[in-house]
């Protein structure tokens, strides 16, 4: 593949947990796989009350390499990457220090070399850091990586865009949802569109709803002040499970570049019905409000399941169910399509009911590595036509050696030092996903509690998807 032209990649939050856990390790994974620039040069930043200087900064992101990496930090490769670190503090009313080690850094590698500024740092700092920026004259051939929330509404997801279109055109915004950059999310594509046992029945004709549940076994991990002002809706749907119902539902691009693939995932956007506060079930698990720095009286969502309807002539009429939240029973990141059952009198239909609702879908783990099985009815040995549940799997780690194969940040990280924003949200499906949820965040439903470890308010969440029924918690077994 064409490798990078040089560059000098500006983290801002490199002493968050976002850097520490993901885009530090991330960084030195594509260093090793020589995916990075010929010459590169990494310069982290943080406001002035967490600054560090190099070596302090070097010693850092060894440890969180060695503690969060996929390989260890040692020999020539991390002597190659360690000297490519540097460190500046990100003052807006002094930007001197950051413009210096971004010169300093250009000057070691000579030449023109391009700027990739990746903003890991709250909605609150985007300002002041974009100003910074376009006032500095450091966004000069420059393209800018931003970390949801877009927003928290229609409004402020447009004031946003002002503030990051007043310095940046969109062609240099690479909007980031890490979802997108998964080697199993992308699979996606190919299992669709690449397969003629697929693509004829992928519609409303043969698919009877659909089903992205993500839910997660963690609390808040001490992220209780983002968590007060955004709630699962806002950190879990909005930027990641519809961005994923957009690859699941999207008409077929004329090719993979950038422009077409964005624009048959924005026209998903723009059908979305808007959703009803009745098609939601809101949760709050119990002891939430103890929670240090939650408001004893707090109203935000650790839950939230959901009905979704997209509007065209490939879907209409056919639900899709979002469910994620916190302190659930399991970690999962799965798609489950449930495919209309043909007429069955001629067979026994002595199955449990269990069984019953466990035939007929496809399911897509798009967990890392990922697997995709299908499940259907087949004839039991002996001498009667008895039916019974079988599934045939496809897992990734049994059909193809993932020693190069990239996390979400390491091949989104790529793909903007390339250019491609294939993977990257865009404005305008932003705004149309904020305009489908207006209904919702101006009349929320009440919450329901729930028990630490369990899926969610009962039976609410049972109700909201009848006469389907949710394939987790029953999907145990291929998770082993």
């Amino acid at each position: 593949m064409t490798r990078p032209d040089d560059h000098v990649i500006v983290l801002f939050g490199a002493t968050g947990d976002l850097a520490k856990r993901k885009l530090l390790p991330g960084l030195f994974h594509l260093a090793g796989a020589g995916l990075l620039p010929d010459g590169y040069r990494i310069v982290g930043s943080a406001p002035a009350r967490h600054t560090l200087d190099d070596a302090a900064f070097r010693e850092h992101t060894h440890d969180a390499v060695a503690a969060y990496g996929s390989s260890e930090p040692s020999g020539l490769a991390w002597q190659t990457f360690e000297h490519s670190l540097s460190f500046a503090a990100a003052d807006p009313q002094d930007p001197g220090p950051l413009l210096a080690a971004v010169r300093a850094a250009e000057d070691s590698l000579g030449g023109r070399p391009r700027r990739l500024f990746h903003l890991a740092v709250p909605p609150s700092a985007f300002r002041s850091v974009i100003g910074m920026l376009g006032d500095s004259g450091l966004a000069e051939n420059a393209k800018v990586i931003v970390e949801k929330p877009f927003g928290t509404d229609l409004a402020s997801a447009r004031t946003l865009d002002e503030t990051i279109h007043a310095v940046f055109d969109e062609s240099r915004v690479f909007r980031i949802d890490h979802f997108l950059g998964k080697e199993s999310v992308d699979n996606i594509l190919a299992l669709r569109f690449a397969n003629g046992l697929l693509e004829p029945i992928w519609n409303r004709d043969h698919i009877s709803h659909v089903q992205i549940d993500v839910p997660e076994t963690l609390g808040l991990e001490g992220r209780a002040r983002f968590y007060e002002g955004t709630g699962a809706f806002r950190d879990m749907i909005v930027t990641h499970l519809i961005q994923v119902l957009g690859i699941v539902a999207m008409e077929p691009p004329v090719s993979l570049a950038a422009q077409p693939l964005r624009d048959e995932k924005a026209k998903v956007f723009e059908a979305l019905r808007p959703i009803e506060p009745e098609h939601v079930v809101r949760g709050q698990y119990d002891g939430y409000r103890e929670e240090p720095g939650v408001a004893p009286d707090s109203e935000t969502e650790t839950f939230i399941a959901l009905r979704l309807e997209v509007d065209n002539w490939r879907w209409a009429g056919i639900p899709f169910y979002l469910r994620s939240g916190k302190n659930l029973a399991q970690h999962r990141e799965v798609i489950t399509l449930g495919l209309r059952e043909p007429p069955l009198r001629m067979f026994r239909t002595d199955l449990h009911r269990r069984e019953w609702n466990r035939s007929n879908k496809i399911v897509i783990d798009f967990g890392d590595p990922g697997w995709i099985a299908a499940r259907f009815l087949a004839k039991e040995p002996g001498p009667t036509m008895r039916l019974a549940p079988a599934t045939m799997t496809f897992r990734y780690t049994d059909s193809f050696c993932r020693e190069y194969g990239l996390e979400g940040y390491e091949r989104l990280i790529l793909d903007a030092m390339l250019g491609d924003q294939s993977l990257f949200t865009r404005a305008d499906g932003i705004e149309h996903i904020w305009e489908a949820s207006a209904l919702l965040l101006e009349n929320p439903p009440s919450l329901h509690p729930y028990a630490p470890g369990s899926w969610g308010p009962e039976p609410a969440v049972s109700d909201l998807i009848a006469p389907h029924h949710w394939y987790l918690p029953d999907a145990g077994e291929e998770a082993v």
